[in-house]
């Protein structure tokens, strides 16, 4: 499927999640996503970069603007070179947390988009790839 536009955005700081989420709402808006669908990749979006940040010690999202016929879509790839997941059935859990939060962020973030895919290996990293479409 075509990508019409690209980017990518340094996840180190939570300045860097805020402007990745306002960046992405601003796509989602661009592409005539409605109010909801914006709101959920923008949730999910900030789920995974607070995660990235927080977890993964800072990386990256790769920001993509998907055009498949008359759909129109946007896929987020967050990577980051942390400690990765020792347990993807476990983290993927609702309720399973690391650190002080509800342990909504990874499968929280999958219920909100329409396509989900996660890699990680302990030490190496973790790439979490989502996208939704209009």
């Amino acid at each position: 499927m075509p990508v019409v536009q690209s980017e990518r955005l340094v996840l180190r700081t939570s300045e860097d999640i805020v402007r990745a989420r306002q960046f992405v709402r601003q796509l989602c808006i661009a592409q005539g996503f409605g109010l909801v669908d914006q709101t959920k990749l923008v949730t999910a979006a900030s789920e995974l970069a607070r995660n990235t940040v927080e977890h993964g010690g800072g990386g990256e999202v790769h920001v993509e603007v998907l055009h498949d016929g008359a759909r129109r879509g946007v896929r987020l790839t967050f990577t980051d070179q942390g400690k990765g997941i020792p347990d993807m059935a476990l983290a993927m859990r609702d309720g399973y947390t690391t650190g002080s939060g509800l342990g909504l962020g990874l499968s929280g973030a999958k219920r909100l988009s329409n396509e989900f895919d996660i890699e990680s290996q302990p030490g190496k990293g973790t790439c979490v790839r989502i996208a939704r479409w209009r």
